[in-house]
């Protein structure tokens, strides 16, 4: 620390991660694991609770598995959930495990609570180091063209941090986003959610999850209650109210109106307990930049959508494994040789792009499962129970429900037009294009055949090499591995940035473009530097 304007500055710092939510911890797991030191600061005294998302995607998973967490997550979380369709008189049972995506290790919709998977985010973040700073609020930040500065105030009083980078992942009212002058495009729905946890007559928690569609809306309960045995979560139309706090839990609902619910909806449960309720009001809504100067924003701050398709706490997520290595390499390269605002800009490029594609998805998908509307009312209680008999016909072609998982859980995103995406000369045909995610694959190194994500799962860059393929230039920087596939045969190389995306791919020997590239991302040839 060093003494300014009578307040302590702290400046051994890189990264100063504002929001403790899944977004901000694994922003602060992913940049810690590729060179940056890390702050977490939240402004909460405790986790925040209830849940609201409930669902991890395969495609978050996968991103997470390098950082050590996703074993831990698997072992609290339901890998083999079901599902009970309910239209109209007909009830169709749906599994969403063991899907036909042969290219994951994760072929299955995850069922687990938001604070389930925190716990565990945030535990593995003290187990290298860093403990989240809880009842520490940012009162201002400000890029002053070669850093950030910031303000912050917990119960020891107000210190300033001065520090390379702030990112945002402090929800839709965003503080960051806020001092940053980043403005906001957003509207808010006609229809809100209602949450409650509850225990149910005559629903076991074992009867898995189900799902009501009705002429007002769509009902779900999830056996992933954490006040009661079951969690409910239903569309209605809004009750409106000024100074609305979007997607933050608002007032409780009465139990009545809770069972007018269930009853609406045509089940037969009837209320034993309400441990909690509450009303969400929603908006669909997209900053107009995710960077200014050395600001961030990522998560709820950056955008924020329909519960539908549980885009959330994933794309938060998602954007935090795309910004944090980039934040990593960033911090801990030498400045003299390193030029970071390629790499910097990038992340707003790739990232703003994919949320503005996913607030039309997820835009669509709850028009149709929520609006009020006459067409969208008539299609749930009327069309959806007369097409009923086909649904199992539907779902019993593996490949038609995989490709609806895949474009959900943003196993499609590519990041082709970004300019960390290069085609090296001669350009290598039949693998995966520069900006595309890398596929798992069955690989051979030299011995029996193994998993390629299972090979990767590890931080820092990693050259493919085919059988072939002659040896890369010298690699002095330890966060560049390099693996022979045997049982790939050519000359080639494909280079995976530490987001599971091919950044540079050559049909035969290219160093002058590989050094090239990995000079572009911080990484080769020189090794990380800490001033």
């Amino acid at each position: 620390m060093v003494a300014h304007s009578g307040r302590d500055v702290t400046t051994a710092v890189d990264v100063l991660v504002v929001g403790a939510g899944t977004t901000g911890l694994s922003l602060a797991l992913q940049a810690h694991a590729h060179g940056a030191r890390i702050r977490v600061v939240e402004r909460r005294l405790e986790q925040f609770r209830p849940s609201r998302a409930l669902i991890l995607h395969p495609r978050t998973l996968e991103v997470l598995r390098p950082l050590g967490v996703t074993d831990a997550l698997l072992e609290s979380a339901d890998t083999a959930p079901t599902a009970h369709l309910h239209l109209g008189s007909r009830v169709v049972d749906t599994g969403l495990a063991d899907l036909a995506l042969p290219d994951t290790a994760f072929p299955h919709l995850t069922l687990m609570r938001q604070t389930d998977v925190e716990t565990v985010l945030a535990r593995a973040l003290a187990d290298r180091g860093v403990t989240v700073e809880r009842g520490t609020e940012l009162l201002t930040a400000r890029d002053d063209g070669d850093g950030a500065h910031a303000v912050l105030r917990s119960r020891h009083g107000v210190e300033e941090v001065r520090c390379p980078f702030v990112v945002g992942c402090d929800g839709p009212a965003s503080a960051v986003r806020t001092c940053a002058g980043i403005g906001w495009h957003g509207r808010p729905y006609a229809e809100e959610v209602v949450l409650a946890d509850l225990d149910l007559d005559g629903t076991p928690p074992d009867a898995g999850a189900q799902v009501f569609a009705g002429r007002r809306g769509l009902l779900f309960l999830f056996p992933l209650g954490e006040r009661a045995a079951w969690r409910l979560l239903a569309t209605r139309a809004s009750a409106g109210g000024a100074g609305r706090d979007f997607g933050q839990p608002g007032a409780a609902v009465p139990e009545a109106e809770l069972q007018r619910l269930l009853n609406d909806a045509r089940t037969t449960a009837r209320i034993e307990r309400l441990a909690w309720s509450a009303r969400i009001p929603l908006q669909c809504g997209l900053a107009r930049r995710f960077r200014r100067g050395r600001l961030f924003l990522a998560g709820d701050a950056a955008h924020t959508y329909s519960p539908a398709t549980g885009q959330g706490m994933n794309a938060g997520i998602q954007d935090a494994v795309n910004l944090g290595w980039k934040l990593g390499f960033a911090a801990s390269g030498s400045p003299g040789e390193f030029d970071a605002e390629v790499l910097l800009d990038s992340y707003e490029g790739e990232r703003r792009a994919a949320a503005h594609r996913r607030l039309l998805l997820t835009h669509t998908a709850f028009w149709a499962e929520a609006s009020t509307g006459r067409l969208p009312s008539w299609l749930r209680a009327v069309a959806a129970p007369r097409a009923a008999p086909a649904v199992p016909v539907l779902l019993g072609r593996r490949r038609l429900v995989a490709e609806a998982v895949r474009v959900i859980s943003q196993l499609r995103v590519n990041y082709r037009h970004s300019p960390l995406s290069v085609e090296g000369t001669p350009p290598l045909r039949g693998a995966p294009r520069p900006g595309d995610r890398l596929p798992d694959a069955a690989v051979s190194v030299g011995g029996p055949a193994q998993r390629l994500h299972g090979l990767l799962a590890r931080p820092g860059v990693h050259l493919l090499l085919q059988r072939d393929a002659a040896p890369p230039p010298d690699m002095a920087d330890p966060r560049v591995t390099v693996l022979r596939l045997s049982n790939s045969p050519g000359r080639g190389l494909v280079a995976v940035r530490p987001d599971g995306h091919v950044g540079f791919r050559c049909g035969a020997a290219d160093p002058a473009g590989l050094t090239g590239w990995l000079s572009l991302i911080g990484a080769a040839p020189f090794p990380p530097v800490r001033p």
